[in-house]
């Protein structure tokens, strides 16, 4: 068991490494709102992991997969709304604000659609957590584990992006440098709905 635990947090910690959506979108109100609102969008990314997880283990997210509609459906809507998210960054003004309450539920919001709204997230945790279970353990416990410490290991990545992130932060004071980071921002965010959307 030590040994497959040891193999899948090998395995989950450079998927976790691997930047997308989710990690974008956390940078992107980090860029916007600072390390509050970012903390806030990470929170709501964890979330999102934990639901995925859970149906995950419960089998529902083998519904996603044996469902093209569903899955399909899902998928669009997930697109959709990085899309949306990346036209918003598109549109931004430089030094145009926002307000605390608003920032606070876009922040939280935004990092949960983001996973939730995605399914390729369940489809892969309906099939890299099984696959690391040993022989004659409990297929439903081991993923559980597993996905927990996958949601710990992508906590600990965002912890170390944020300690990180001081520097950045105030690098991005000026007004015109964080309207320029926006609107590469909103064309990545955009390039990542339409790969959802596009991808088999």
């Amino acid at each position: 068991m030590l040994t497959s635990t040891a193999t899948f947090a090998l395995a989950a910690t450079l998927v976790v490494l691997l930047p997308g959506p989710d990690t974008l979108v956390v940078v992107r109100n980090l860029v916007k709102g600072g390390r509050r609102v970012a903390a806030r969008t990470v929170l709501g990314v964890l979330s999102g992991l934990t639901v995925w997880v859970v149906t995950a283990v419960l089998g529902l997210s083998a519904v996603l997969r044996a469902s093209h509609d569903a899955y399909i459906g899902l998928r669009i809507a997930g697109a959709v709304y990085l899309v949306y998210l990346g036209v918003r960054s598109l549109q931004a003004r430089a030094g145009a604000g926002t307000s605390p309450r608003r920032q606070r539920a876009t922040g939280y919001t935004a990092g949960l659609f983001t996973d939730l709204l995605n399914p390729k997230v369940g489809v892969f945790f309906v099939t890299f957590l099984p696959g690391f279970v040993p022989h004659g353990y409990s297929v439903a416990w081991m993923s559980l584990l597993f996905g927990a410490i996958f949601v710990a290991l992508t906590a600990a990545y965002f912890a170390i992006l944020l300690t990180a992130s001081r520097p950045v932060t105030r690098w991005m004071d000026d007004a015109r440098l964080r309207q320029r980071m926006d609107r590469c921002t909103g064309v990545v965010l955009i390039g990542f709905g339409l790969r959802l959307a596009l991808d088999p």
